[in-house]
């Protein structure tokens, strides 16, 4: 597998760990959502939306869009999860649909992001490999926060192992994703 290839299921892992972590989250109330937790961010809430915030500013650092930090400085939090999950989940189609146009040549191509007093300017790997593990931490404190609720953390780290389909077959589904396609 070339890098592309590993990017472009590195996309799909990144949405998949949403898919379940936003699923376990469903039964908690507001009052749980938006409670005060040990994290970077102080609650669930303030993190989901911060990776959220983050994924939409590269996301159109990598399509190229001008002004996106300029756009996405008076955006306002979700304050309830299902809007929140939604408006995720179609970011993450967003950088999935970007990452299957992946080639070599591409993962070496500048990517410019526009920073309060710079542009600031990085390869498209460089680039993506910061988004992942941007989003895998901020996931992993979210995840850890869960242990305080009365929900129980989802499995979220199987996704990249051809041989684990079968931990993942009804997310697939529910995905509508195919193996086959995912893995090629």
């Amino acid at each position: 597998m070339d890098l592309a290839g590993y990017l472009r299921i590195q996309a799909r892992a990144n949405r998949l760990a949403n898919h379940r972590l936003h699923a376990a989250m469903a039964p908690l109330s507001r009052e749980q959502f938006h409670a005060t937790r040990t994290g970077f961010f102080p609650s669930l809430a303030a993190t989901l939306n911060h990776i959220l915030w983050v994924d939409l500013y590269y996301i159109g650092c990598l399509h190229g869009e001008r002004g996106v930090r300029a756009r996405l400085l008076p955006w306002q939090p979700f304050d309830e999860l299902a809007p929140l999950a939604a408006a995720q989940a179609e970011s993450d189609q967003r950088l999935i649909a970007w990452c299957d146009r992946l080639d070599a040549a591409a993962l070496d191509a500048m990517v410019e992001m526009e920073r309060a007093d710079h542009v600031q300017r990085d390869r498209t790997g460089h680039v993506l490999a910061h988004l992942f593990n941007h989003q895998t931490h901020h996931r992993g404190q979210a995840h850890a926060m869960l242990a305080g609720t009365p929900v129980a953390p989802p499995q979220l780290d199987e996704f990249m192992m051809p041989s684990e389909a079968h931990l993942r077959a009804q997310d697939m589904a529910t995905l509508g994703w195919r193996e086959d396609a995912v893995y090629r």
